[in-house]
């Protein structure tokens, strides 16, 4: 039986030349990534597919997938609206699009819709208890591990600076375990305008320093509505940010002088979860 025919509602669209315009959003990815895509994003991965298809926030536009892949797929494509196309290749020629050895075989496209205003990003959130700030985030590692931490431990929603790099990066993706497709986030503002936007939405605002001169975690009242502040990997946040909400610290040995981002907001999450 032939593929076509077999998924009643998927299209199902061999690939048999790397230069097909038809899957012109899959050339070059890792340069694509880095330059941009007119709004759109790339996941990568069976995990992340299935995420994307079952409860993203954002709408596929089409899947590329290497054949000897596709039956695994099965029940994921058989649900697909038939509008959205699926294009298939061996493993040389879905190479040979990507630029370089594409091992999960897996790939999907998503467009990105245009981001809300922040006030009404913040007014459309469902009563959140606890948003995460990131400052500065620049590694796309960090970026992934910062969402599935939050995913897990409490967290209902993510602020990105416009200095803080994209969470929907395929890296980053992955590296969220999906939580990225899913997790309302806003991106852009500079520090003090997210801040400041943040206090006028009645958030109390930790900002995490290892300072010693800062409150203790352990220590530290849990507020209602409450806004994690970090910053980036080195310097941290500047002493004027800092300022601007509580200084909290977590207590360590003096065997380094930090804790990685995402550790840094698992270990307070927890403990603001906890309600120790």
């Amino acid at each position: 039986m032939s593929l076509q025919k077999h998924f009643m509602q998927a299209q199902i669209i061999p690939i048999s030349d790397p230069d097909d315009p038809r899957i012109a959003d899959y050339v070059s990815v890792r340069e694509r990534d880095l330059t941009g895509r007119h709004g759109k994003f790339i996941v990568e991965g069976k995990v992340t597919l299935e995420v994307f298809l079952s409860r993203s926030r954002f709408q596929p536009e089409s899947l590329l997938i290497e054949t000897g892949r596709v039956p695994v797929l099965q029940g994921l494509l058989d649900a697909l609206p038939g509008n959205i196309p699926v294009y298939t290749a061996d493993q040389p020629v879905m190479d040979a699009i990507a630029g370089f050895p594409i091992h999960r075989g897996i790939l999907a496209c998503g467009m990105k819709p245009e981001p809300p205003d922040f006030e009404t990003w913040l007014s459309e959130q469902a009563d959140p208890a606890t948003l995460v700030v990131c400052i500065g985030l620049s590694n796309h590692d960090n970026a992934g591990a910062v969402f599935r931490n939050a995913a897990a431990l409490g967290g209902d929603g993510i602020i990105l600076d416009t200095e803080s790099c994209d969470p929907l990066y395929r890296k980053a993706i992955r590296v969220s375990a999906g939580t990225a497709l899913w997790m309302p986030f806003f991106h852009g503002l500079t520090a003090v305008e997210i801040l400041e936007g943040l206090k006028r939405a009645g958030f109390d605002i930790w900002t995490l320093t290892p300072g010693e001169k800062a409150m203790s975690l352990y220590e530290a009242d849990r507020p209602e509505k409450l806004a994690i502040v970090l910053g980036p990997e080195g310097p941290g946040l500047s002493q004027h940010l800092i300022d601007m909400g509580i200084a909290i610290r977590i207590p360590m040995t003096h065997e380094v002088d930090s804790l990685n981002i995402a550790t840094s907001l698992a270990v307070t999450l927890s403990q603001r979860l906890s309600g120790a």
